[in-house]
């Protein structure tokens, strides 16, 4: 773990910056005890033996947001999003580097924070309105506003320790957006919400936007900051890993948490062959027939022994029939371990286009893992299109891994070839498109429903 910076603090708040928030190299330490004791032990050493470990959950981050931006933080659960934020809010300071905020902060943070149970829902408007700097007369002239937008009706003279969690949060939004805030802090509040709620704040937010006031966002839901971030920081462990555009931080971000979860379900399946089956997998049927090998590739710790084309009845194809149910098997023989196997195939055109493929797990099919000398029968029910009358050839595969991330142990191209005959009518393009022609009918509308049921039925 790395050493805390040396301890070199400057908080600014000045509603004359140019930016109405500002990091430079800030820093945020946590003393870390193994036991109550050592705190005691730390303090009265004469010495001033270290007895802690050092968390820092801010590592010498900096950014700045202009004023009227809409910022957006992500991160896995402690990456330091909510600590950012608290101390963006002046609830935590930073242990070291420089922090200007400018304009009056209006925070959503944890849920229910700055609210005192005991006390009923109004009185906690006029606490939280006092506390952001706001007269009694104010407070009174925006408190219809609070009570309409927040809809939880005559909870809001009980007290808030009767509230649901939700309740809590529809209060603490409508309080936060009504004390004319300059800067908008919104924490992962949101989500308790219902969808009902969640889109009336969402919508608030890019009124606020329109108005010109900053928001700091932190949320999980990526659809929520492609839709409302001007620019977006991802935090990873303390620190900064991307900051820019939100399309390109989103998409790198999701890109690295597909690739962990990718590792994390190979070591869950690494973990499993400590206690491997009794016994070796053999499918009661197998293909050992592989009409044509134009390329062949991967790491050979299974390997594509065979593959054909059949009807639904088992029975060998040599000509496919458009608008019919064909069935792809495929048998593979495993040489080594293969925790997380993926069978599949490739269709392509007589041009060499990959026209069409899938796997097992495209389908949703989990194979169990394979082992050396298991041998696996996999088969495909593939309802054939309206496809123009040409040559189509199958590359069968067999990987280990995710979709999201694999490795190659056997692809073989163009195992086998077939010709696809004509259709009953003319196929113009590459296939024909499910159709139904309807003439002088009325398209239906949100409000009548019921012809369209009828019409289907009928």
């Amino acid at each position: 773990m790395r050493k805390p910076p040396a301890t070199s603090v400057t908080l600014v708040f000045l509603s004359t910056s140019v930016n109405a928030v500002r990091f430079q190299g800030v820093s945020k330490s946590y003393a870390i005890y193994d036991a109550p004791g050592d705190r005691l032990k730390e303090l009265l050493s004469p010495l001033r033996r270290k007895h802690h470990t050092d968390f820092l959950a801010l590592d010498d981050v900096s950014f700045a947001v202009e004023r009227g931006e809409t910022f957006c933080i992500v991160g896995e659960n402690g990456s330091g999003k909510s600590t950012l934020l608290q101390i963006v809010a002046g609830i935590l300071q930073p242990t070291a580097g420089a922090v200007e905020v400018g304009g009056r902060v209006s925070a959503l943070l944890e849920l229910g924070a700055g609210f005192n149970p005991e006390f009923t829902g109004r009185d906690n408007v006029y606490l939280n309105g006092s506390i952001l700097g706001l007269t009694t007369r104010q407070i009174d002239q925006r408190y219809q506003d609070i009570e309409a937008f927040a809809e939880i009706g005559d909870f809001i003279n009980q007290p808030v320790k009767t509230y649901s969690s939700g309740m809590v949060v529809r209060l603490a939004f409508a309080v936060a957006i009504n004390v004319d805030p300059e800067i908008l802090l919104v924490d992962e509040a949101l989500a308790v919400g219902d969808i009902y709620f969640r889109q009336r704040c969402m919508r608030k937010v890019h009124e606020l936007r329109s108005r010109g006031i900053t928001i700091l966002f932190v949320s999980h839901a990526v659809s929520d900051v492609k839709a409302i971030g001007d620019r977006a920081l991802w935090l990873d462990h303390g620190r900064v890993v991307d900051l820019g555009e939100p399309d390109r931080v989103i998409a790198r971000y999701l890109a690295a948490m597909v690739e962990k979860d990718s590792a994390y379900l190979l070591h869950k399946a690494t973990a499993k062959e400590q206690h491997p089956r009794t016994g070796r997998m053999q499918a009661p049927e197998v293909i050992e027939t592989i009409p044509n090998i134009d390329h062949r590739y991967g790491d050979g710790r299974a390997k594509v022994i065979g593959i054909g084309v059949f009807d639904e009845r088992g029975r060998p194809l040599h000509l496919l029939t458009p608008a019919t149910r064909i069935l792809v098997r495929i048998s593979v023989r495993a040489t080594e371990d293969v925790p997380m196997p993926i069978a599949g195939f490739m269709l392509r055109n007589q041009l060499g286009m990959d026209f069409s493929g899938t796997n097992t797990a495209r389908e949703g099919y989990e194979l169990p893992p394979l082992y050396a000398g298991d041998v696996c029968t996999v088969d495909f029910y593939i309802d054939l299109p309206e496809l123009y009358p040409a040559s189509f050839s199958f590359s069968p595969a067999i990987a280990d891994g995710t979709l999201a991330g694999y490795t190659m142990c056997d692809w073989i191209d163009n195992a086998i070839t077939l010709q696809m005959s004509r259709a009953e009518a003319e196929i113009y393009g590459y296939l024909h498109l499910p159709c139904r022609v309807e003439v002088n009918a009325r398209v239906r509308g949100e409000a009548d429903p019921a012809p369209l049921l009828e019409k289907r039925l009928g």
